[in-house]
């Protein structure tokens, strides 16, 4: 969980939208308010005459930014995967515009679970059961197989950001499959567990989201241990490059002041790896 925006206008704008955008999809909120990161995104339970108990997000962007990857994701998703893995089904989205900004709000089916983690960065050990990593892995294994045109992980991003933060050169991507894009502890509920934010799904390195599980879990070593057993492609040379290109995004997230506790275990696995 984030905090809201700085700036009271942002503030706002943002729960005008929200509100209005409730409005537009008939439902009712009932829970209290959950910032996203760097405030671009709203959230919170509501109530819809459908399907009961939902999530309402609501996403923003400046109007000639409000495209592509990001804005479309979860909608993407959506279409491929809802009801054939464990995650929140999509049941109906809004967009809007105004003074700017745009805005899409998505309702989503309502997980009464908690999530693993409040942060990204996992910091004790959540201990799930055999189950919860037997489920994890089907999914994931799901995901992989599973073909689309969107791209996660573009190679001329790896050549430019690899040696900028590991000081190596970029490894080249030779196998790819279909990745949630996102994976770590914020993201995973704690008992199905459902896999939550698909906003960045797409074709990436083999390996990528096992790797992504990993680097933002070294700070509790017992977890990472399990990730390594769990996800046998971390320990073959696809998933060494794998490694190597996501614990990139962490250092470059730290460089612009985003959990800089993890900087020294991320050189410490880059170095491993190299």
């Amino acid at each position: 969980m984030y905090s809201a925006p700085t700036d009271p206008a942002d503030q706002q704008r943002m729960r005008r939208a929200f509100a209005r955008s409730a409005e537009t999809l008939g439902a009712t909120v009932t829970g209290p308010e959950v910032w996203g990161w760097h405030g671009r995104t709203l959230s919170a339970r509501a109530q819809y005459p459908d399907q009961g108990a939902c999530w309402l997000r609501l996403l923003s962007a400046p109007e000639d930014k409000a495209a592509g990857k990001l804005w479309e994701g979860n909608r993407e998703a959506a279409a491929l995967f809802d009801g054939r893995l464990r995650k929140p089904l999509l049941y109906d989205t809004t967009q809007s515009s105004t003074d700017s900004y745009a805005y899409r709000a998505e309702l989503h089916q309502y997980v009464a679970e908690p999530v693993l983690s409040a942060s990204p960065v996992l910091r004790t050990d959540p201990d799930p059961s055999a189950r919860w990593w037997e489920s994890l892995r089907t999914d994931l294994d799901y995901v992989s197989s599973t073909p689309t045109d969107r791209v996660a992980v573009r190679q001329e991003w790896v050549d430019r950001a690899v040696p900028r933060f590991l000081h190596m050169p970029g490894p080249r991507i030779t196998d790819c499959t279909t990745a949630h894009g996102d994976l770590h502890t914020a993201n995973l509920t704690s008992l199905t567990p459902y896999l939550l934010d698909w906003e960045k799904f797409g074709r990436a390195p083999a390996g990528y989201d096992a790797a992504m599980l990993l680097a933002y879990s070294l700070l509790v070593p017992e977890f990472a241990q399990r990730i390594r057993d769990t996800f046998r492609v971390l320990k073959t040379e696809p998933g060494r490059v794998a490694q190597i290109i996501v614990i990139t995004e962490p250092l470059q997230a730290a460089s612009s002041g985003d959990h800089p506790e993890l900087v020294p275990a991320l050189h410490a696995l880059g170095d491993e790896l190299a």
